[in-house]
């Protein structure tokens, strides 16, 4: 059985990673896969997660096949440690992307799709080839999805996967049933008209008219 190798200084992945200056300190985020490959240049530092990778962390968990994280080195970083091999200290990350059979739970919100790409800096997650979002009881699916941190906002584009596609709760019936008839008319009878009589002895006489039984 391979082991696992967890990395715990990923603390700013997803949703930590989209947090601002002003939000509560988010918790370490820890991240397992079969295999980890680490490479490092003077800019920057690459991880490479492969083998039934587990995300959790920030009130979100997350599996894919693959994911790939890259951590941008500050000045200061560079020039306290300017020798610091692989393991060195992460700062900012700058993308983080995961691939194949991706799955991203949050709260009651469920996203999966084939690749999803995390920009922290522009605060947002792109769902690409197939992604569908589950909220509750409504479904979106498309081409392209994105989603807007802290906006509860889900911005859905058409394109070879299909249309922009929304499906909703069943809505109340509003109107009448196929096969019910429809409401009958009350009749009002009309009133019996009366007979005018003439007196046959005076036929110039104006007819006088009768009685109703």
């Amino acid at each position: 059985m391979k082991r696992l190798l967890p990395f715990l200084a990923l603390s700013s992945l997803l949703g930590a990673g989209l947090a601002r200056a002003d939000d509560p300190a988010p918790p370490p985020t820890v991240i397992t896969s079969g295999h980890l490959d680490i490479k490092s240049t003077d800019d920057e530092t690459t991880f490479i997660f492969t083998e039934l990778v587990t995300v959790t962390g920030n009130n979100i968990s997350m599996t894919s096949d693959r994911l790939e994280a890259v951590a941008l080195r500050s000045a200061d970083q560079k020039k306290k440690n300017p020798d610091q091999g692989a393991l060195g200290e992460v700062g900012k990350f700058k993308r983080m992307l995961a691939t194949g059979r991706v799955k991203i739970e949050q709260g009651d919100r469920v996203a999966t799709c084939g690749r999803a790409e995390v920009l922290p800096n522009e605060e947002q997650v792109i769902l690409t080839e197939k992604p569908m979002v589950r909220d509750g009881e409504s479904t979106v699916t498309g081409d392209r999805i994105r989603l807007l941190r802290n906006e509860r906002r889900a911005i859905v584009e058409s394109g070879a996967e299909g249309p922009a596609r929304v499906t909703l709760p069943p809505i109340k019936d509003l109107g009448f049933q196929k096969d019910q008839p429809a409401p009958k008319k009350e009749h009002t009878p009309e009133p019996t008209p009366r007979i005018q009589l003439k007196d046959p002895a005076n036929p110039a006489a104006p007819a006088e008219p009768a009685k109703n039984p």
